[in-house]
């Protein structure tokens, strides 16, 4: 199995992505990441593979997502976590665009305890896959905009893109 990557422009910055391909499964996108993001690499690693034409189709559906022409996104993924934090992950699919929820009500779709809301919120700011799987969309119990991975500039500009409003 290889790691693949290219990077691309975007509104909040150049993205990394990342993934893997193999003769057997194909390509799995792995990782979506943004300048300056907590916990994430901000540039490649050594033994990776650059490959524009493997991950064309995820820079194309993040650059219709941008340009306000794509709200899903249709893409083999394979992030690397726990059984419960791709629990999370998986959950975080099902948030509509331009919908926001709490932390309860993530663990409570995701069929966790209300107790388990730090745990989810760990796997959340945990998530590989920035844009692609929403955790932007997940907001602090009172509605406000809480922790995301690269950044709160960052939150308030995608769920102003999703909302259509440039004042959010």
């Amino acid at each position: 199995m290889t790691t693949v990557f290219t990077t691309m422009d975007s509104p909040l910055g150049t993205l990394l992505l990342s993934g893997t391909l193999d003769d057997e499964h194909g390509f799995a996108l792995t990782a979506v990441t943004a300048p300056h993001q907590k916990g994430a690499l901000s540039e490649p690693a050594p033994d990776w593979q650059p490959d524009p034409e493997a991950l064309a189709p995820a820079v194309e559906q993040l650059t219709a997502y941008f340009a306000g022409e794509r709200t899903t996104f249709d893409l083999p993924l394979a992030p690397v976590g726990t059984e419960f934090r791709r629990r999370i992950w998986d959950t975080l699919d099902d948030i509509p665009y331009g919908a926001t929820i709490t932390y309860g009500q993530l663990a409570d779709a995701a069929g966790q305890s209300p107790r388990a809301v730090r745990a989810v919120g760990g796997a959340v700011g945990a998530n590989p896959l920035l844009i692609v799987r929403p955790c932007h969309r997940v907001m602090g119990a009172n509605g406000t905009l809480t922790g995301f991975a690269a950044g709160i500039d960052a939150k308030r500009w995608l769920l102003a893109h999703e909302s259509g409003d440039q004042l959010f």
